[in-house]
């Protein structure tokens, strides 16, 4: 067996693709085909990033799991039906997600050796009643596996569980115009601004300012993939959630890890998502945790820039990620940028889809919070995204945008 590594998975470009893929493919009134049509196309274009390369769609039909498709190709072994007692099966259900190498004991050789399978790795989709089988390439780590499936079984039941009702999209709004702030904190000497352009109607992006203490606030901004009405009520959770679990006294880290908990446990939840959390102390102390999420950067009075990226992995695909905290001081004349990937990921009209020349840019952004300093926090976050909107022209957002300057004037 060959033991050459799968390359290096950057999952937040992947995340996006995957959404690009579910965007592009037409509604199916037979559930059954649309997951297919996914899977095919998921495969095609991500094999070298997930490192999976085939495999088998099984729907659930009078007590058993029947193999209904093969993908990529289709070959000639339909009608193979699996107890739900099968161990890896019994592993999805549970687990959502199972992968097993090739020397298991609980694998059945002589239905493995039907399939031409040598290892397993699936998972569970639409309530149970599809489960999709995958080959997966000889040495993919065992975490970038379930990872990656994790951001697959995320996107197919997204697709599956998409309702676009007036009623609820107008209680949407309601519930989002109640987390939103409505007004910036008085904290010491320190000016906030926050502002979020939704794609659609409501939106998946997402900020916050938490009074924790008399010398502490929190600052949040999260990015939920995918736009509309499931995102904005995953954004719900993330908000009852963040500070339910700040309301306990937690660490910030093992806020972020139980956040992480909640969501990847949650039935109702069809997404993953890239969050920001710190806590600034009034003495300019900033500690944080980011979450998968583009980094913010702290610009001195110096002109210095750093990139605020310590933490982890996105919230929701993998139970037990684990956090690293990291740690900046916002002295006079400093300010923080936190801004969501809608923003530097604007593009003209006519760019290329995915084209990271034609993009806004974080250069950009930098440059321009360095013209802008000194100014009030709102001036600053106004004109970021009057500039955002001048560079892409005419063009309809493809994104939701959000941008939250916390800034220290000089006294």
């Amino acid at each position: 067996m060959s033991t050459t590594s799968a390359p290096a998975v950057d999952y937040r470009q992947l995340m996006k693709r995957v959404e690009q893929v579910v965007r592009e493919i037409e509604a199916s009134g037979d559930t059954g085909a649309a997951i297919h049509t996914l899977a095919c196309a998921v495969i095609g274009r991500f094999r070298d990033a997930l490192g999976i390369h085939g495999g088998r769609l099984y729907r659930w039909r009078e007590g058993a799991y029947e193999l209904v498709a093969t993908f990529p190709e289709a070959l000639p072994i339909q009608g193979i039906r699996v107890p739900p007692s099968y161990a890896p099966i019994e592993i999805a259900l549970a687990e959502g997600i199972v992968h097993m190498g090739p020397g298991d004991p609980r694998l059945d050789r002589e239905l493995e050796r039907k399939l031409g399978v040598e290892g397993f790795a699936a998972i569970e989709v639409g309530e149970e009643e599809f489960l999709l089988a995958f080959d997966v390439a000889p040495g993919a780590h065992h975490d970038d596996v379930l990872f990656s499936l994790g951001v697959l079984r995320h996107a197919i039941n997204q697709k599956l569980r998409q309702e676009r009702m007036t009623e609820v999209f107008n209680e949407a709004r309601k519930i989002q115009a109640s987390i939103l702030p409505r007004r910036m904190p008085v904290y010491g000497d320190f000016d906030f601004y926050g502002h979020t352009q939704p794609m659609e109607s409501v939106g998946g992006d997402f900020y916050d300012l938490i009074p924790i203490t008399d010398k502490i606030l929190g600052l949040a901004i999260a990015d939920v993939s995918g736009h509309g009405l499931p995102a904005a009520l995953q954004v719900r959770d993330i908000y009852m959630g963040l500070r339910m679990g700040l309301a306990r006294d937690f660490k910030i880290v093992r806020t972020v890890e139980r956040l992480n908990q909640i969501i990847h446990r949650s039935t109702l939840t069809s997404r993953f998502v890239s969050m920001f959390y710190g806590e600034l102390e009034l003495s300019g102390v900033f500690i944080y945790v980011n979450a998968g999420h583009p980094p913010p950067f702290h610009l001195a009075a110096s002109g210095e820039v750093r990139f605020l990226s310590e933490g982890g992995a996105v919230l929701g695909p993998v139970a037990d990620a684990t956090y690293e905290r990291g740690f900046v001081r916002v002295g006079p004349g400093d300010l923080i940028v936190m801004y969501t990937d809608g923003l530097i990921e604007a593009t003209p009209p006519g760019a290329a889809a995915g084209d990271p020349d034609a993009e806004y840019g974080v250069d950009r952004l930098v440059a321009l919070a360095r013209d802008l300093r000194g100014r009030p926090a709102k001036e600053i976050a106004e004109a970021i995204l009057a500039d955002v909107e001048a560079y892409t022209g005419d063009g309809e957002a493809n994104d939701d945008r959000t941008v939250v300057v916390a800034s220290h004037p000089e006294r």
